[in-house]
């Protein structure tokens, strides 16, 4: 089983799974702790080969190649083994894909999601970025090339405690984890697609930086399209990881659309798209 924390507050409080993004761990997570151990149950989970699951890759050797699902079923063993029926979940990056892969096979164990910085579409930049690291992984160093996607990603000055945890955890991921992951990913549009076309019947909420350029976008137009469970958050001078860029103004966009959910108030308090 992969690594978690977990911060039990009640047995008749609500269970908050965050999932981290690739190259990270559950210390992005470091400013929302405190804040919603208050209120919730909740679960930090350690993908396999990040954090402190650094060494559950190397345990599991005769898998060569990740998959989605693969990585849904590490999370879905900790709620099992923690008797987790069902939860709300919040995802960073590419952790907004394992909570939607998550939802479309076991909608039943997904109360709401909380989506930041989803990526649901590679834009242009973005399909030239991970061409580039396609063609150079097995060429040059692994943390040459992440710290050159940080930096396409995460650009500005305000984004630089976002860049630099991001570079920090991920010096911590075995090269050939790296690969495996990246190898992942550049098989990522039907599961792309699929969650452009079709909206799940599940309260979710995208929040987005202001300057999140590759992937912002993409979601504007998805809500514009699909808003019947779907919102969107903008946060202004913000960039790709907004819990980080923005973490009390995060937390409080958060809190407000969980009481949303739990009180049933969801579809009455959201406009399709808003500013913070």
């Amino acid at each position: 089983m992969i690594e978690y924390n977990k911060y039990f507050k009640s047995d008749d409080s609500d269970w908050l799974v965050f999932i981290h993004g690739a190259g990270g761990s559950s210390t992005i997570w470091f400013k929302q702790i405190k804040y919603f151990s208050k209120k919730y149950n909740v679960l930090l989970v350690d993908l396999r080969g990040h954090g402190k699951s650094n060494s559950f890759a190397l345990k599991d050797l005769e898998i060569k190649k990740y998959s989605f699902p693969i990585i849904v079923n590490d999370v879905l063993e900790i709620l099992d083994y923690e008797k987790i029926d069902s939860a709300h979940f919040a995802g960073i990056s590419l952790g907004t894909i394992i909570i939607r892969q998550l939802s479309e096979e076991y909608p039943q164990r997904v109360k709401s999601m909380v989506l930041g910085g989803a990526i649901i579409k590679f834009n242009i930049r973005s399909k030239i970025l991970m061409k580039f690291g396609f063609i150079f992984k097995s060429l040059l160093p692994y943390m040459m090339l992440y710290k050159f996607f940080a930096f396409i990603i995460m650009p500005k000055a305000n984004h630089k405690l976002s860049r630099n945890l991001f570079i920090r955890e991920a010096q911590k991921i075995y090269r050939s984890e790296f690969i495996r992951w990246y190898r992942m990913t550049t098989n990522i549009n039907p599961l792309l697609k699929l969650m452009r076309d079709k909206e799940l019947p599940i309260p979710t909420l995208y929040v987005m930086g202001e300057e999140d350029y590759m992937f912002l976008p993409a979601v504007r137009n998805f809500i514009a399209k699909h808003n019947l469970y779907s919102r969107l958050v903008v946060l202004k001078n913000c960039g790709h990881v907004v819990n980080i860029d923005r973490p009390d103004d995060f937390n409080k966009i958060v809190s407000d659309f969980l009481i949303s959910v739990i009180e049933n108030k969801f579809s009455k308090s959201y406009k399709s798209e808003s500013y913070f």
